[in-house]
């Protein structure tokens, strides 16, 4: 059973730009190794934060990251190993290092699962064309030709009302003031599982260190739904937790700061739990985020992903900027916030590829790459089958084009 493709296009449009940070001076100084940037920055004080920030570290050299998602629009390539190994060969030629592929999407995991079978919320397993482990070969072939692979935990908190997981655990949702219980989005119309909710906590974990110690792979990714549209949080568990901890009922106004940054609070503590969980089990592991910029992230969907990065939570950022006009790309490279990232951790800027009913010209792809990477920054693109098999140009010409943006190589390695 899959869903819809979701096209991870960002409400950017509907967003109001608001400054939130003062830089005065930023520089980006390169080094001579192809792939190498050493970024110096200035350390920023960004108000959203309430826990210890943990102390930026020495500016260093760190491989730059060159990254691709794959979907479960590429099933058909991760079901087949052939397909697999002709994949991981192609880039590791092209000189990517790291694949972020889909574990987690609709209510449903793509590898055997205990978790999941415990809870009665899968009535099928994900395999191969010959009843192989997809995950497990996919991680194979690609430590094979040197690439990282961090699973991509996609939907977050996010599943259709419909799934099993939703029917079954009616009290794990969440809800808005008028008690609806789903919103649209990118995947269509979705139901929130309740990110306060130690049950939803312990089930999330469980599926989190299930997967990364399941598997020999580099780390976990979370993206923008590891979030809640500032909408939702009504529901009777979460005022009952609002009430004894403020002694106030739940504003009406989802917008009230007040009530934003409780719940954002409680997102990022739940992550830094999750952090530990997973570093406590796989303690090499990367934790990975793909949040929205900061302005919309935390105003639309309480995600403060800058404490997330100043508390050491995030051991890499990829922000997604999707957009087609180039200025406007690059605006969003220029913000404080992604320069607090990168004087602490990898970061790179997510890059739409394209779609089929919505091809990228490799011109535009490789503009963006470059103007990225002019700032030290890396990249990840949405997603493999658009790289080059959906695209407007030949096959040829895409590689020959991402062969010109990676000469060299720029080897990563998990954090040993």
């Amino acid at each position: 059973m899959l869903t819809q493709f979701r096209v991870r296009f960002q409400h950017w449009r509907k967003a109001v730009l608001i400054p939130l940070f003062l830089v005065s001076l930023f520089t980006v100084v390169f080094t001579g190794t192809p792939g190498m940037a050493q970024i110096e920055v200035p350390q920023i004080e960004t108000p959203s934060v309430t826990s210890p920030i943990v102390p930026a570290p020495v500016p260093v050299v760190r491989p730059e990251i060159r990254g691709v998602w794959l979907t479960l629009n590429d099933l058909d390539v991760m079901k087949d190993r052939t397909k697999v190994q002709e994949a991981m060969n192609q880039l590791g030629r092209l000189n990517f290092n790291t694949i972020y592929p889909v574990i987690w999407n609709s209510g449903y995991v793509t590898y055997p699962s205990a978790i999941a079978q415990q809870q009665g919320i899968q009535p099928f397993v994900y395999r191969g064309s010959d009843g192989h482990d997809i995950l497990a070969d996919l991680v194979d072939r690609a430590h094979g030709r040197g690439l990282l692979v961090v699973p991509w935990f996609e939907f977050g908190f996010m599943t259709p009302l419909t799934s099993e997981l939703a029917v079954n655990h009616p009290n794990w949702l969440t809800q808005q003031r008028n008690g609806e219980q789903t919103s649209i989005s990118g995947a269509g119309e979705v139901a929130w599982l309740n990110p306060f909710h130690p049950e939803v906590q312990q089930f999330i974990t469980s599926l989190v260190v299930e997967a990364v110690t399941q598997y020999n792979v580099d780390g976990i990714q979370f993206d923008d739904n590891m979030s809640l549209p500032r909408e939702f949080g009504y529901d009777a568990y979460t005022r009952a937790l609002y009430k004894r901890e403020t002694k106030k009922d739940v504003p009406n106004n989802p917008a009230d700061q007040a009530w934003m940054r409780w719940r954002a609070n409680k997102i990022t503590a739940f992550m830094a739990q999750l952090k530990k969980a997973v570093r406590d089990r796989k303690p090499n592991a990367i934790v990975s985020i793909s949040p929205n910029y900061f302005d919309f992230a935390y105003k639309f969907h309480l995600q403060d992903w800058v404490a997330w990065v100043q508390q050491g939570i995030a051991d890499e950022l990829i922000m997604q900027v999707y957009r087609s006009d180039l200025q406007s790309f690059v605006q969003k490279l220029t913000r404080p916030e992604v320069q607090i990232a990168q004087q602490r951790i990898p970061t790179g800027i997510g890059i739409f590829t394209g779609q089929r009913t919505n091809p990228v010209s490799i011109r535009q792809i490789q503009e963006q790459t470059q103007a990225a990477r002019d700032r030290g920054l890396g990249v990840a693109y949405f997603y493999y089958e658009s790289l080059w098999d959906i695209a407007p140009e030949p096959v040829s010409d895409r590689q020959a084009g991402f062969q010109a943006l990676f000469p060299e190589p720029a080897y990563r390695s998990s954090l040993r």
